[in-house]
């Protein structure tokens, strides 16, 4: 009798906990694979941090307000986000001129409005009102877009990108390009066109390489040949490099990095953390946080492959592949495979704005997931 009572309270308690999830409007799978991140962005951020709990509680903070903003978003239903779509997307584009216009400098750059009350970057709310934009308008077209279709696309994807490259803000831009491309990759664009777009691009080099800025330029020619200029432009990579490999299999132990510690690594809690994880936890270490990053991207394609309608399912998947073009930017550039462009790991790096836009992004996937199982009830 005493097995049974306990077994039974266990039952109660284990429902109890699904009809919470499910009343916050939270997945359970996405939601351990966030939380599981999260938690080892902060082990790596105190080590990363010089072991500052001030560090540590602010980015406490911030996780918290980022995730009342994904729970929020988790209640508004797919139809109401779709509505929105077009008046976020323009609000968003008038922001963005505004900044070139009358935006604040910073780190030679125009990137931010200061509202008095709030300093923010538009661009960093285009990394979802693009893709939103482009889902909302593929969502009452026939698939595979229409050529026609594909110009106003291109147009809608176009425009904030080139905005947010003239502030200058490549590494947003190309963030902003990729989330919204992946939408109309998903609406199911042709190998054809692909291939044309990739020798016109190709083509186009040049022209892009006439307009970049100088630091930019430097970027790229210090990706192809970082030793050329150890202490200066070439730093960055050369010691994240090294920190990457004195880790080994196993690691150099939890606050032992010594890149890190000695401060050999630039930018360590924010967009070089992936190097301090690395030697302090190795390879097995770094293979883990790659696993945990692997299920939270299935887990959102999952969630995109089951929705209820077209501009679910390409927002979601957009979300989804997104979110691996974060993880593969920031490693690839940290481990000297792609040119340092100042993406953040995504929720490991220290950092308020991207992470907000991430758990809004978040809060989409499961608003997406939790109305499909109130629409089929």
């Amino acid at each position: 009798m005493i097995g049974d009572s306990g077994f039974g309270n266990n039952n109660k308690e284990h429902s109890f906990s699904i009809k919470l999830v499910q009343m916050l409007h939270l997945d359970p799978l996405l939601l351990m694979g966030i939380l599981l991140l999260s938690t080892a962005g902060l082990v790596v951020l105190y080590s990363a941090g010089d072991q500052s709990m001030s560090l540590i509680n602010k980015q406490i903070t911030r996780l918290f307000l980022a995730f009342i903003i994904m729970l929020i978003l988790a209640h508004v239903s797919p139809t109401a986000l779709r509505f929105w779509s077009p008046w976020i997307y323009s609000i968003g584009i008038i922001l963005l001129i505004l900044v070139l216009t009358v935006g604040d400098m910073g780190k030679g750059a125009q990137r931010w409005l200061d509202l008095g009350f709030v300093r923010f970057q538009p661009s960093e709310m285009m990394k979802l009102a693009t893709p939103m934009m482009l889902a909302w308008y593929f969502s009452d077209k026939p698939l595979p877009p229409r050529f026609k279709h594909l110009l106003v696309a291109a147009v809608l994807l176009l425009l904030p990108t080139l905005l947010i490259a003239k502030q200058p803000d490549l590494g947003t831009a190309l963030i902003i390009f990729a989330a919204g491309f992946l939408v109309v990759f998903l609406a199911g664009l042709s190998w054809r066109i692909m291939v044309f777009l990739g020798i016109s691009g190709a083509a186009l080099l040049p022209v892009l390489w006439h307009y970049m800025h100088d630091y930019q330029r430097n970027r790229v020619l210090t990706f192809l040949n970082p030793e050329s200029d150890p202490l200066g432009t070439g730093y960055h990579i050369i010691q994240s490099k090294i920190a990457i490999g004195s880790g080994g299999i196993y690691g150099r132990g939890w606050l032992n990095g010594s890149q890190s510690h000695l401060d050999f690594l630039p930018e360590q809690s924010t967009d070089f953390i992936f190097a301090v994880f690395a030697e302090e936890f190795g390879l097995i270490g770094g293979m883990f946080l790659l696993a945990l990053y692997i299920f939270i991207i299935l887990r959102g394609l999952v969630i995109a492959v089951q929705a209820q309608d077209s501009y679910g399912r390409l927002l979601g998947g957009s979300i989804s592949v997104t979110f691996f073009v974060y993880l593969f930017v920031n490693v690839g550039m940290v481990s000297g495979i792609l040119p340092v462009v100042g993406v953040p790991l995504p929720l490991i790096s220290y950092g308020g704005t991207s992470m907000v836009t991430l758990m809004a992004s978040f809060g989409i996937l499961m608003s997406i997931n939790t109305h499909r199982r109130i629409w089929a009830r």
